[in-house]
């Protein structure tokens, strides 16, 4: 009897290409995987199918499309890139097509990459920060939680991946520290003293897998992806260890890095405002002896650090 099949969305990218590389990984090989990418044909869909994914096309936004893409399969892997196209309405709709696809397709066991609608705690009438786009806060996080009706709608066995910031963020996404007017390395966020929950990206699917080899005891709970939780002084201080030179932290307030002008800073410096203001509640929901358990490679700062700090751009 073979092993049952995991179909993984965005196969390629980082949430998925994470939980593809632990199951394949797996030496007890418990699963079969069935890596999902628009572009089975790529460099990438080729380099998976050598180590041994089936790899098919599959699309977000077709739900016809991606419901084939599940077929057969006992678990799916559902995850949406906001920043893709950054749009609240495309990304629901994706969302939609998903939970639709999970039920048309039979899967036992879905798991959908989430995080918290910030409206539930910060109404769009709620003046401490602004809205946005007439309906959000957050919105790259107010839709997923939105979505989460979805999945529990569909009936399909899911469970809630809540994810943290990315660590990668500070190699691809603009992040990382640069030089000041003194030389100083320097980087901020909007988040004063309080400590931000953080994962390695591929960690999370180190995560997803945990979830699929518990099976569905996990379905309708809020299971967290966090490798540490570090004030912005704590990872300053990490990163001087790592570069062997100083590295500073500024707190910038939410308002002036709203102001920055970049593609999603709005989103972003709200973002950082919630986790700031609602602290307690947003690192509880993270407990990273809960994602250890699931994962226990999962690493901390210092040991991702360790292996990426040189390609962490400096300039």
């Amino acid at each position: 009897m073979s092993s049952p099949l995991i179909a993984v969305v965005g196969a390629t990218g980082a949430q998925g290409g994470g939980l593809v590389n632990a199951l394949l990984a797996d030496p007890q090989r418990r699963f079969r995987v069935r890596a999902i990418t628009r572009k089975p044909g790529s460099d990438a869909g080729a380099a998976l199918a050598a180590r041994g994914a089936e790899v098919v096309e599959g699309n977000s936004d077709d739900l016809a499309s991606i419901t084939a893409a599940f077929d057969g399969a006992h678990g799916a892997f559902c995850v949406t890139n906001f920043w893709e196209h950054m749009s609240p309405d495309r990304e629901r709709q994706q969302a939609r097509n998903l939970a639709e696809a999970v039920k048309a397709a039979g899967v036992a066991h879905a798991i959908w990459s989430t995080l918290e609608d910030t409206r539930r705690t910060v109404p769009v009438t709620d003046t401490r920060m602004p809205t946005l786009l007439e309906h959000y806060k957050v919105p790259h996080f107010d839709v997923k939680g939105e979505a989460d009706a979805f999945f529990e709608a569909s009936g399909v066995p899911t469970t809630f991946l809540l994810t943290s910031f990315y660590w990668d963020n500070f190699i691809a996404f603009g992040m990382g520290p640069k030089p000041g007017p003194d030389g100083v390395l320097t980087f901020g966020f909007p988040m004063g003293g309080e400590k931000l929950p953080g994962v390695a990206a591929d960690d999370i699917g180190g995560v997803a897998a945990g979830v699929f080899a518990a099976g569905t005891s996990l379905a309708g709970q809020y299971v967290p992806a966090s490798g540490d939780h570090l004030t912005g002084h704590e990872m300053a201080a990490a990163m001087t260890r790592a570069f062997g030179r100083d590295v500073r932290y500024v707190a910038f307030e939410p308002e002036v890095y709203r102001g920055f002008g970049f593609p999603g800073a709005d989103d972003l410096g709200n973002m950082f405002q919630f986790k700031r203001d609602f602290a307690a509640a947003f690192q509880a929901a993270r407990p990273v002896a809960a994602s250890r358990a699931l994962h226990p490679g999962i690493r901390t700062f210092d040991q991702w650090l360790a292996a990426n700090a040189s390609r962490i751009p400096l300039a």
